[in-house]
Order: C-alpha cells, then sequence, then structure tokens
C-alpha cells in the first residue's frame, strides 16, 4: 500500500489516470470475453481475479446441456493480444471449453494447494512428468530433452528441447510459476512448451 500512495502523490493525476485505464480496459476485456463466448455456449458467466504476478486474470465459466459447469482462466495480455489481432478470438477461447468438455460431469477450477508441501507434490507428481511426456510423445520418434533447470532471473524453469540442433538456440525454458498457474487455471501448461519447441523447429526449418 505504502508504494501505491508514494507513486500516486508523487506522479499526481496521472497515477489516477492510469488507474482508471486499467479499470476499463479491465472492464471492456472482460465484457469481449463474455460476448466472445457467448457465440458458441447459452450459460456463461465471468468474473475477474487478481493474480500477484501476472495481474489481472479473467476466469469464464460455461455450461454443458447437462447444466454441469466448466471454468477456464485466461490472462489479460493474451486477451487483448486475440481481440487486436483480426482472428477469431471466440473460436480460441471456446476451444479451451470444448477440450474441458470432453471431460464428462463438468471441470471447475482445481482447488489451489493449501500448503507448500502440497503445491511441491502437485509440480513434481503431475505437473512436470505431465509436461515432460506430452513433449516427448509430440515429437516422437524424434529425440527430445526435456527436464527441470534454474534460470537466474526467473528462477525454476521447464526446459525442452532439440539435442540434434546444434547452431543456434535449440532449447526453450517456461517458469515453472507459469506452468503452475496454467494447471491452476484448467490451461494445458504443456502447450506453452509445445508452442516454444515448434518455434525452434519454424526457425531451424
Amino acid at each position: 500500500m505504502n508504494n501505491e500512495t508514494t507513486n500516486a502523490e508523487a506522479g499526481g493525476a496521472p497515477a489516477a489516470d492510469s488507474n482508471e485505464k486499467l479499470a476499463e480496459l479491465i472492464k471492456a476485456v472482460h465484457h469481449n470475453g463474455l460476448t466472445a463466448l457467448k457465440m458458441h455456449f447459452e450459460d456463461v458467466e465471468g468474473q475477474v481475479l487478481n493474480q500477484e504476478i501476472y495481474g489481472p486474470v479473467f476466469v469464464y465459466q460455461v455450461k454443458d446441456q447437462a447444466n454441469n459447469g466448466y471454468a477456464c482462466g485466461f490472462f489479460l495480455r493474451e486477451l487483448v493480444a486475440k481481440f487486436q489481432s483480426g482472428g477469431d478470438p471466440a473460436q480460441w477461447m471456446a476451444s479451451f471449453f470444448i477440450e474441458l468438455m470432453k471431460t464428462e460431469g463438468g471441470k471447475l477450477l482445481p482447488k489451489p494447494p493449501a500448503s507448500e508441501d502440497e503445491a511441491k507434490a502437485l509440480i513434481d507428481k503431475v505437473l512436470v512428468p505431465h509436461c515432460i511426456n506430452a513433449v516427448r510423445e509430440e515429437f516422437a520418434p524424434e529425440q527430445v530433452h526435456a527436464g527441470l533447470d534454474w534460470n537466474e532471473q526467473h528462477g525454476p524453469v521447464l526446459e525442452a528441447g532439440f539435442p540434434e540442433i546444434r547452431e543456434g538456440n535449440n532449447v526453450c525454458a517456461i517458469p515453472l510459476h507459469l506452468l503452475y498457474t496454467h494447471l491452476l487455471l484448467n490451461r494445458d501448461p504443456a502447450d506453452l512448451l509445445l508452442q516454444g519447441m515448434y518455434k525452434i523447429q519454424e526457425d531451424h526449418a
């Protein structure tokens, strides 16, 4: 709180302006997300949560014909990028729920771990094995490297790459806390690694 007060006092009106613009942006993005999903689903609800590291997170819930709820979260930056891209953001957002609906009976956001030990168990026993297996399956029979590493700037990262590529960048690394956040938002964390690896392949094509 102290920092916010100091910034507001030092900056005066511009700081208030900035907060107001952010609030307007969040409101507009939240509305656009609801509108986009209502093109594909009848029953749609949404709320905005503030994530400590990544800022505003937009959590939407849709229901299937049997009234089962499915929830998924999106980051402010990615939604703004999608809405401004000129593509089909409604189709992109809906695709996550269509995938979730393969789980019968609904799939709401998982309950966050209640302790550090629970969080560590979720990372070690669910998150990391899932991501490593997904990378190996996606690029089989090609040889791939996947495992944990440490980055001075981001801390623990999950790294994946192609040992056979000798020149230039052959590895992508995603911070573990970002993968963990995706998992808690009902997003497949492995997608981030797969996108990075396809980018490496494109760069070396």
